[in-house]
């Protein structure tokens, strides 16, 4: 059987949080955001499994966070900037 996850990304300083989609294989996601967190960013990323009573995006909820669409986009224009801030600096 081929299980899916989803994939939610939190904002630990601003406690929002993003549904980024569904996935089989999460090692891009998550690797991505052990990237981030190395270079400093409060993120982090959940991936519990798509099940009947969460199969909607919009009815996932994070306890303590609030909604945030675009998220993830948000935050991976900062990440790239602190990419290229690591590389300029070596």
């Amino acid at each position: 059987m081929y299980s899916k996850n989803w994939l939610i990304l939190k904002d630990d300083a601003k406690k929002t949080f993003e549904v980024c989609g569904q996935d089989g294989n999460t090692n891009a996601f998550m690797n991505r955001t052990i990237g981030m967190q190395r270079l400093g960013m409060l993120v982090s990323g959940i991936t519990p499994p798509v099940s009947n009573t969460n199969s909607n995006r919009v009815s996932i909820k994070v306890q303590g966070y609030t909604p945030e669409e675009g998220l993830e986009e948000r935050l991976m224009v900062q990440y790239r900037a602190l990419m290229k801030g690591s590389i300029d600096e070596e």
